[in-house]
């Protein structure tokens, strides 16, 4: 047989990236180290105080320093014994240099960006809890946006027609819900491609809310009033951590307390143990008494809950209004996150996180009007930044993720 010829990795990819972005890094901020009255950033920390100043130049050439060294790192022979540690380091490092940069000249608030970045991964971090319960038990389900978008829908309906809000994300939750359910009845009993069945609803959703917002919602307006926000006794006045964590709307902290939660249940429960059971390996959970179509339903009516949750954030959190659509595809970027995650709450919240960075990114850099080429960025690119991300995130850092074996495969008894 001939001899297999070893192709390039994707560290080394990840590596060549890096190492070409400090080059560039370095390259575009040198000539700055030698001015007579250099730029500084003040990174502020919390209101008012503390701040960071730093040097602009200085400190972004260190940092494309520290890139340059990790990628050619990457590419020599002893990557295999140091690890992945400097890739690591190096993404780590590209939260700093974006808002050295975008702030260059001017001060941000970092606590208020990372506050605003947790509060926009709500949706999609509820959104892939939602795909962790479904597919932990076998069912794929790509349905995640046309649940939150009926639950954004008919929650804000329950709300206008009662003027009650918890009401209102009650009648969120249970939409969600009972569209999950639609889905486990064309997928688990009548054994539909789950891919199909889950286009199908949302599809659905869109026509179904569409419908309902001319017919019903349009007459009644907008500008209607939120889910009050909480601050928590003595743990909001914390510095830095108190507003980002302890200050926030129900929604937020619900989503706060599921993560860890689920963890708990999905790992250290006899519950969370036949659930991953029936999505690896269902015969095997058969033969032991488990069963498989009942733990599917529930997980999937669980699923459909928690999506419905996060269309009520849209509706009945920030907006207190819905609009066609107003769910934007981050049901899909919940699946990405839940991908990130590798089907792990922990690590699904920290994929959501990203993506909620990125789309506050995108506000903080139209506020200080950030310029490339003495041009201001436009904002239809700023719109982007979460959907570059979702993309650079799984084809880049992610590569190939392997989910619950049984996942997408319908069980016959």
């Amino acid at each position: 047989m001939p001899e297999r010829r070893p192709g390039v990795t994707r560290r080394q990819i990840i590596s060549g990236f890096f190492g070409l972005m400090g080059l560039f890094v370095i390259i575009a901020n040198a000539p700055g180290l030698g001015t007579a009255d250099p730029t500084v950033t003040k990174l502020a920390l919390a209101i008012p105080q503390p701040v960071i100043t730093l040097p602009t130049a200085l400190s972004l050439v260190i940092i494309g320093a520290v890139w340059l060294a990790s990628g050619v790192l990457g590419l020599t022979p002893a990557a295999r014994r140091v690890g992945d540690g400097p890739l690591w380091l190096s993404a780590a490092l590209i939260l700093p240099a974006v808002l050295i940069w975008a702030a260059a000249g001017k001060q941000t608030n970092v606590a208020s960006l990372i506050g605003e970045a947790l509060r926009l991964a709500t949706p999609i971090a509820l959104g892939a809890l939602a795909g962790i319960y479904a597919e932990r038990s076998g069912v794929v389900n790509i349905a995640i946006e046309g649940m939150m978008l009926t639950g954004a829908a008919f929650g804000f309906a329950a709300f206008a027609f009662t003027n009650n809000l918890w009401f209102g994300v009650a009648s969120a939750v249970a939409i969600g819900s009972l569209i999950a359910l639609i889905h486990g009845l064309l997928s688990i009993t009548f054994k539909t491609d789950q891919i199909i069945s889950g286009t199908v609803i949302n599809i659905l959703a869109i026509g179904v809310t569409g419908y309902l917002r001319r017919q019903f919602l349009v007459s009644i307006g907008g500008g209607r009033e939120t889910l009050p926000q909480i601050e928590i006794p003595l743990l909001s006045d914390l510095p830095i951590i108190g507003p980002i964590f302890f200050i926030g709307k129900p929604i937020f902290f619900m989503m706060l307390l599921l993560v860890p939660i689920s963890q708990l249940v999905i790992f250290y429960t006899r519950w969370g143990l036949r659930m991953r059971a029936v999505g690896e390996n269902p015969k095997a959970a058969d033969t032991v008494g488990i069963s498989v179509y009942r733990t599917r339903y529930l997980n999937i009516a669980l699923s459909g809950a928690i999506a419905g949750l996060g269309g009520a954030w849209f509706s009945l959190e920030t907006v207190g209004n819905f609009d066609d659509g107003m769910t934007t595809g981050k049901g899909f970027i919940a699946l990405a996150a839940m991908i990130f995650g590798k089907w792990m709450p922990f690590g699904s919240f920290g994929g959501a996180a990203l993506f909620g960075f990125a789309e506050a990114l995108g506000v903080r850099f139209q506020i200080l009007k950030v310029q490339l080429g003495g041009s201001p960025v436009p904002v239809q690119f700023l719109q982007l930044l979460p959907y570059i991300t979702t993309m650079v995130v799984l084809a880049g850092l992610i590569g190939r993720a392997v989910g619950p074996a049984a996942a997408g495969k319908p069980y016959e008894k």
